[in-house]
């Protein structure tokens, strides 16, 4: 298995709750083929520049450890997920 770092960064306009959905639904995705060591959350932080007409942005920061089969179905969930403005997965060494 290997080691994974993923950045997720959720419009700023939404609840704790909604937060907590689309992290849990994360977890679950992850949890099929591999397991999650940690999620850490930054909260709201101002953007270097405008995505989606968003100035802010609250971070999400998951670290996790699974085949590199689960990174395309987390991909894809990024992707359609609305309220995901930008991502980034990132494999890390040993």
């Amino acid at each position: 298995m290997n080691k994974y770092e993923s950045v997720i960064i959720i419009k700023p306009n939404l609840d704790e709750e909604e937060i907590d959905n689309i992290t849990q639904k994360v977890k679950d995705i992850i949890e099929e083929n591999g397991t999650v060591t940690k999620v850490e959350k930054m909260g709201m932080k101002k953007l270097a520049y405008e995505i989606r007409k968003n100035k802010e942005g609250y971070y999400i920061v998951i670290y996790f450890e699974a085949d590199a089969s689960i990174i395309s179905k987390l991909e894809r969930y990024y992707r359609i997920t609305e309220n995901i403005i930008k991502f980034l997965i990132v494999r890390k060494d040993d």
